[in-house]
């Protein structure tokens, strides 16, 4: 079947997840001739390279596309992960979607004429215009700090898939975003010994005055900033949906046995050092809390809302001991711990794209998902056009508009 994919077309789509799937139904409103070409299946990263508890960090409700709704679900649920695959795919299927799945592209070129030379393993395809939807989420980051060492498991949280995977003995997590402090909530509810390594970032409420944070976030223009906060560029969002959503309190996770450290450090001889920055990064998320909180006071008496107060929601409790008298170094040996996982992010790879200019960290070059280079499209990317861009609803939005400049060629 995958085989079976015109092999001259007007625009070649480039990935088949949330992006892919919602520039594809643009197109078709449009007019425009297209394929999707897909390594795997569709949504496969939400299927094989999440862990297996996962659900959707927003509601029903928020996280989908505008045009469908997940049916037969309370609108305020959390989605599983295989849940939000079978979204997409029916999403697909309902719009009758040109994808080819089993499809790799290996390289895309200027050709002669002026459009593209893409190459696949199913051939060669000419397209006019190209739309990368392959998202940010190619290379997982894994830090070489640690060598590989035996009787330590060293992972991904992509290849994370549950407690029971891992070797017995203690656990090193390695960055906490929404990943991070996800994975070792689970973890030390399956009676794990967990340690959690705590860099910069936000921890907004998980919902205030009887709304989900996204509908504050929404409400506050957050969705439509154009460009992150000047110094927030490296910080990390930590907010969770799994057991039917909860603020994250890296107070509460010390609370239930999980030792707090900061950032970890240089390795040597089993010892990592680790950073003294953990009450400053604790402190940090907490302001950005209480922020989020004084913001939708102020709007909600700017606009008059009847919410119920919450006045509880403002009291931050002490530092825990973990936080107050911090380990300055980890023995891992010592300690017990037998596995690290790394959930430290990823980074982009366009090495299969011979065009375009990328920053140092391999980003590319783009006004709103549009590229310098004619015909060179950009989708499904953090603040492509805003801050919603990464989003479900953010990505459908962006795909509206390239479909519209493409057409318009």
């Amino acid at each position: 079947m995958a085989s079976q994919f015109p092999k001259t077309i007007d625009t070649l789509v480039i990935g088949a997840g949330q992006a892919g799937v919602a520039m594809s139904a643009h197109l078709t409103r449009e007019g425009v001739p297209h394929i999707v070409l897909e390594r795997a299946r569709i949504a496969e990263r939400w299927r094989s390279e999440r862990w297996d508890s996962l659900v959707a960090n927003g509601p029903a409700w928020h996280d989908r596309f505008p045009a469908m709704e997940f049916e037969g679900m309370d609108p305020d649920i959390f989605v599983p992960k295989e849940q939000v695959a079978d979204y997409f795919e029916t999403f697909a299927a309902r719009n009758k979607a040109p994808v080819h799945c089993g499809v790799t592209v290996t390289s895309a070129a200027r050709s002669l004429d002026g459009g593209f030379t893409v190459e696949t393993s199913h051939g060669t395809v000419l397209a006019k215009n190209l739309v990368s939807a392959t998202g940010p989420f190619q290379k997982p980051l894994i830090p070489t700090a640690v060598p590989e060492t035996p009787g330590l498991m060293q992972i991904h949280s992509n290849a994370y898939r549950n407690p029971g995977q891992l070797p017995k003995g203690a656990v090193l997590v390695v960055g906490a975003g929404s990943s991070g402090a996800q994975i070792a909530d689970e973890l030390v509810r399956a009676g794990k010994r967990v340690f959690l390594s705590v860099g910069p970032h936000d921890r907004p409420p998980r919902a205030y005055r009887g709304h989900d944070f996204v509908w504050w976030l929404g409400k506050l223009g957050k969705w439509d900033m154009k460009a992150p906060t000047p110094g927030t560029e490296h910080v990390t969002i930590s907010v969770s949906g799994a057991y039917g959503g909860a603020t994250v309190d890296f107070r509460n996770l010390a609370a239930r046995g999980i030792t707090l450290l900061g950032r970890t450090g240089a390795y040597q001889d089993g010892v990592l050092q680790v950073a003294g920055d953990l009450a400053l990064n604790i402190r940090n998320g907490d302001a950005n809390y209480l922020s989020v909180l004084q913001e939708a006071d102020a709007y909600a008496a700017a606009q008059a809302l009847d919410l119920p107060l919450e006045p509880d929601a403002h009291k931050i409790g002490p530092m825990p001991d973990c936080v107050e008298n911090p380990l300055k170094t980890l023995d891992l040996k010592a300690e017990g711990i037998t596995a690290i996982v790394w959930a430290t992010g990823f980074s982009m790879d366009y090495g299969w794209l011979k065009l375009g200019k990328f920053d140092e960290k391999g980003r590319p070059e783009h006004t709103d998902g549009v590229s310098p280079e004619k015909g060179l499209y950009f989708v499904g990317l953090p603040w492509l056009s805003c801050r919603g861009s990464a989003f479900i609803w953010g990505s459908w939005r962006d795909a509206e508009r390239l479909a519209g400049v493409i057409a318009g060629q």
